[in-house]
């Protein structure tokens, strides 16, 4: 077994496990849940179903015990002054399990992706090894696959808008954390638009330092560089072209990416509200006069319909413990 298997049974092979954050221990109040919690007053509890490290794994969040959805019920702002937005770490640093909310199902659990039946896994794709930054999405934001962008001149992924999250700290999978945006990469992905938000936790010690796009190269030099090659190799191991950027590969800054956002959660408001046609799961617990909301009972009900949370099995894909070579260009 190899250590990034073992490292993850051991971390699963719970039912629970308490995170501390900012020194503090928080009380476990299930046996199946993880308490997540930052120096805002927003506490959630992570519910773990199924078998890690198999196609029926799901987390599931709950908040003050009513069980929400990460991509409608969690707020897309954290605050407005200073603007800082709340984000959902699907894929810590390190790490190759492609992890993303599931939109498409019932109160959008944390699922891995899967392709021909198989889950998901991003190459080590030589200098990198998985994910080179936390990576996520902002709640309540659409990518709508029924508009082109005036930028890119594609339409949306039909995805929340994703974060690369660029702080020291390697994340929690399915933690929430606040950040500040920095900036954008306009990626094309199989001809979708594919925006990538570039942000750092606000408790991060550089954030004081970075405020925008071209603060970067100074605090990290080459990251930005790293960042966008590794979202133009890191399907080629799997058979597919590079992808290709807007803009001629250059970031944009803080004031294009804020616009950015702002406009995918337009489009959400849209989504939720029933207004649009999509197979998108719109179901919610929180927002009101939307269509899909549903009591806490129901939506407790389908988490339970979910398979037990069971001790996790080993990673046997070698795509996660392999190395990709492709010389850099």
């Amino acid at each position: 077994m190899s250590t990034f298997s073992i490292k993850a049974s051991t971390a699963l092979a719970s039912a629970f496990r308490i995170q501390q954050l900012q020194k503090v221990l928080l009380p476990v109040t299930t046996s199946s849940t993880r308490n997540l919690r930052r120096r805002s007053t927003m506490a959630y509890q992570l519910e773990e179903r199924g078998t890690p490290n198999t196609l029926d794994y799901r987390i599931y969040y709950k908040k003050d015990g009513v069980t929400v959805s990460p991509f409608h019920d969690i707020p897309w702002k954290f605050s407005t002054s200073p603007l800082i937005y709340n984000m959902v770490v699907e894929v810590p640093r390190w790490s190759n399990s492609k992890m993303e909310i599931a939109t498409t199902e019932q109160l959008n659990p944390i699922k891995q992706d899967v392709k021909k039946g198989n889950l998901r896994y991003v190459a080590n794709t030589y200098p990198y090894k998985g994910y080179i930054w936390n990576y996520g999405a902002i709640p309540q934001t659409w990518e709508n696959p029924n508009h082109t962008d005036k930028n890119t001149g594609q339409t949306g992924d039909n995805d929340p808008i994703d974060v690369c999250e660029i702080g020291s700290r390697v994340c929690e999978r399915g933690e929430i954390i606040q950040v500040k945006v920095l900036g954008v990469l306009a990626m094309i992905d199989e001809g979708e638009t594919d925006w990538k938000i570039i942000a750092i936790d606000v408790n991060d010690p550089d954030a004081a330092k970075l405020n925008d796009i071209s603060d970067i190269e100074a605090i990290k030099p080459g990251y930005l560089d790293d960042t966008r090659n590794w979202f133009r190799v890191y399907k080629v191991a799997d058979g597919k072209p590079f992808n290709s950027f807007a803009f001629d590969g250059k970031f944009k800054n803080r004031e294009f990416a804020e616009g950015i956002i702002a406009e995918t959660n337009q489009f959400w408001n849209e989504l939720i509200a029933g207004k649009v046609t999509s197979n998108l799961e719109i179901t919610n617990t929180t927002c009101t006069d939307t269509p899909n909301k549903i009591t806490a009972a129901a939506a407790n009900d389908v988490v339970q319909s979910k398979p037990a949370l069971s001790r996790s099995v080993p990673i046997t894909d070698k795509k996660a413990t392999a190395w990709f070579y492709l010389p850099r260009e």
